[in-house]
């Protein structure tokens, strides 16, 4: 893998803070609206749902590293299941199917 094929983060990082980063925008939505008096389970429910288009626009420097970090992990794994392929026809290098 050259260093443009790597990714800035690793893709287990990158999962980890961008979902550590949603969970902390549903709970931080979730307590607003507790302590506005609205009921748990609704406060709950309405933070899930505005945290979906707010986390886009809040972290998007994150989910940009988890985007690239998954692009990496496919473009790797595409690589080696096409080496596996070829080995499995009896080729050296993996053919342009």
């Amino acid at each position: 893998m050259t260093a443009a094929e790597r990714p800035s983060k690793p893709l287990s990082t990158a999962v980890v803070g961008y979902a550590l980063a949603r969970v902390g925008l549903v709970a931080a939505i979730t307590a607003v609206l507790v302590l506005v008096g609205v009921p748990l389970w609704v406060a709950l429910l309405v933070a899930l749902v505005a945290a979906m288009p707010l986390s886009m626009l809040l972290f998007p420097g994150l989910r940009r590293d988890l985007n690239e970090a998954l692009a990496v992990s496919g473009a790797r794994r595409s690589a080696q299941k096409a080496r596996l392929r070829a080995q499995l026809r009896g080729e050296d290098e993996p053919s342009a199917d």
